[in-house]
């Protein structure tokens, strides 16, 4: 599968297991329970069928983007009726049973909330670092992030599999309500003065990452309980996403094991 510069990926016959094609057959997908990171609608369909499969995945809470028949095209060369539904390779975690069963184990839930995270051998590489460390969920929007297709799952290491991953329709919310969950949102950044080996990242706690190219968004940045940041000795003022993930995450766990 070739990924292109629009972002998209190219259907080369090998993947096939990754796309849905067809307005029915998306249908009974979302039907039969499976898990679809977003459809893919052709921009001039607004027929009945096609308002019957957009209510259907507003219903089902699936992204629907409105795409131009070119770019159906360059996805595939089946007959997919100006209709694709990109599959997961994973089935979502609901971020409050993830909580809810971190308290009821006594244990202090230690959550991942990646910022329009793209880049899909970052989002694997943090996935990867996370599942290793014992994090217990990642959060996503549904929205703006990494496809949860076979390459991020290969990516990760198959770590994918093991690790819940929740993704919410908008992320601002979800850090609200892990607040009210008990959790302190903590991002990581370089837009504060605080060393995050002088903070206390031992309670339960909700790390936020941006994205390299914009980093964490202000709406969430107005929210968190506390910003630190990774000290830098270097001529290069950041690392990359994946790395302060990795840092950051074991910060935590060294806290822990104090």
């Amino acid at each position: 599968m070739e990924k292109r510069k629009d972002g998209f990926l190219i259907d080369k016959g090998a993947h096939d297991k990754d796309f849905i094609f067809g307005t029915r057959a998306v249908m009974e997908a979302i039907h039969a329970g499976k898990e679809i990171d977003k459809a893919l609608v052709q921009k001039e369909l607004n027929n009945d069928l096609i308002k019957e499969l957009l209510q259907l995945c507003k219903s089902a809470g699936i992204p629907v983007v409105r795409v131009p028949e070119a770019k159906l095209n360059r996805i595939t060369r089946k007959n997919h009726q100006g209709v694709i539904a990109q599959m997961s390779a994973i089935e979502y975690a609901s971020l409050d049973h993830v909580i809810d069963t971190c308290y009821a184990e006594g244990k202090a839930p230690f959550i991942l909330v990646l910022d329009h995270i793209t880049d899909v051998r970052n989002f694997g590489a943090i996935a990867r670092t996370a599942e290793c460390a014992g994090v217990d969920a990642i959060v996503i929007p549904e929205r703006g992030s990494a496809q949860i297709n076979s390459d991020a799952v290969k990516t990760s290491a198959g770590a994918l599999n093991f690790l819940p991953v929740a993704r919410v329709k908008n992320l601002f919310y979800a850090c609200r309500d892990l607040q009210k969950m008990g959790l302190a949102l903590v991002a990581v950044t370089e837009k504060t003065e605080l060393i995050m080996y002088e903070a206390d990242l031992s309670s339960p706690v909700a790390l936020v990452l941006g994205s390299e190219e914009d980093g964490i968004s202000q709406e969430i940045m107005g929210i968190v309980d506390q910003k630190v940041k990774i000290p830098m000795a270097g001529k290069i003022e950041s690392l990359n996403v994946s790395v302060s993930a990795g840092v950051a995450i074991y910060e935590v766990i060294r806290q822990r094991k104090k």
